[in-house]
């Protein structure tokens, strides 16, 4: 049974920093590239973050120079640190596979799984 877990989110002032953590279990986690999906209030889920199971990652333009995404794949678990957040970062922030982190669409192509976690809420105040 898939289980993703996510924690970590809080409320913090622009330009402040937070680091996520998702606990996955229920599949093959090191043989699937992870990343991170975020939905602000009234938007569709976008991935922002995507790292494959040797720790190549890919990162959103908006987000680039201020997220790092990393995994432990001994503990089946996955971060994303998070620096110089703005208000536009401000989410609902949930884990899953990517499928296909190496595409150029990488974004698009991405695959989920249908299950989500609950998420873990950013809200970053101006």
């Amino acid at each position: 049974q898939v289980q993703l877990v996510e924690s970590g989110g809080a409320l913090v002032q622009a330009g402040g920093s937070l680091r996520l953590s998702c606990a996955a279990s229920g599949f093959m986690f090191g043989n699937n590239a992870m990343g991170w999906y975020r939905q602000a209030p009234g938007q569709q889920r976008e991935l922002v973050a995507a790292i494959t199971g040797d720790g190549i990652t890919r990162y959103e333009e908006s987000v680039k120079g201020r997220f790092t995404i990393s995994r432990d794949n001994r503990q089946n678990s996955v971060d994303l640190a998070m620096h110089s957040l703005k208000p536009e970062d401000t989410a609902v922030y949930y884990c899953n596979i990517v499928l296909h982190a190496l595409a150029p669409d990488w974004k698009r192509a991405a695959r989920p799984l249908t299950y989500w976690g609950p998420g873990t809420e950013v809200t970053v105040s101006s």
